[in-house]
């Protein structure tokens, strides 16, 4: 089975009638969205859920699962998203895909925040993955200035081919990708970076993690809770 895949079914486990989720975005959200929707067929039950993205909520949508907007769904029961890393602490590298900013509204608004990806994300230290900052698209260079500071390689994410350009989000923001290698204090770094005008915010989720479900590709899964 696809790692991702075991994950994702197990994270809808944890979905019960009347709940209102928060859906993320990327590779694994897929397959979330996708065991949802088929979950809400079979049972008749009346989910309701936030997408972070025009991709989730398009997919979400096809599949007959009620959609809100973030602002008139109040506290949520329950967020799941993926990760393109994460450490024992639950601290986690996100961004990948480009929905940082919504994935993190929607993380910290939901009572429960349910990370899900295969067992390869998993690393003693973060810095691996290149770091994500999102920021305004007016005077870029500027704030890229900025982050010079950190002494790190960084570059502005572009579109894939064949719409070359500059990679906007869905709010309207420019990517910066930030490559630290190494990153061993996960919340100094995100307060440091966030500090910088014209960030808008970083892909460093730290402390909003409630667990960690990991798929292997013989369809077993751990779960991992923060330590302490």
């Amino acid at each position: 089975m696809d790692p991702k895949k075991a994950a994702a079914l197990r994270a809808v486990e944890l979905v019960q009638d009347g709940m209102v989720l928060g859906l993320g975005t990327g590779s694994t959200a897929v397959h979330v969205i996708d065991a949802l929707g088929e979950k809400v067929r079979r049972s008749g039950w009346r989910v309701s859920a936030v997408p972070t993205s025009e991709r989730s909520r398009n997919q979400a949508q096809s599949l007959g699962i009620t959609l809100l907007d973030l602002g008139e769904a109040g506290p949520l029961d329950l967020a799941i998203d993926g990760a393109d890393e994460a450490d024992r602490q639950l601290s986690l590298i996100k961004g990948g895909g480009g929905a940082l900013l919504r994935e993190k509204l929607v993380a910290a608004a939901a009572r429960e925040f349910v990370v899900v990806a295969d067992s390869s994300k998993l690393k003693q230290t973060l810095g691996a993955f290149p770091l994500p900052v999102a920021v305004v698209p007016f005077g870029w260079q500027s704030t890229a200035r900025l982050l010079e500071r950190f002494g790190v390689a960084m570059a502005l994410r572009q579109r894939a081919a064949p719409n070359a350009g500059p990679y906007l989000t869905d709010d309207g923001l420019h990517i910066l990708d930030m490559q630290f290698g190494s990153i061993p204090d996960p919340s100094a770094l995100e307060r440091e970076i966030k500090q910088i005008t014209g960030v808008v915010d970083v892909g460093l989720f730290v402390g909003m993690a409630s667990r960690l479900i990991l798929g292997y590709e013989d369809g077993h899964v751990d779960e991992i809770f923060p330590s302490g």
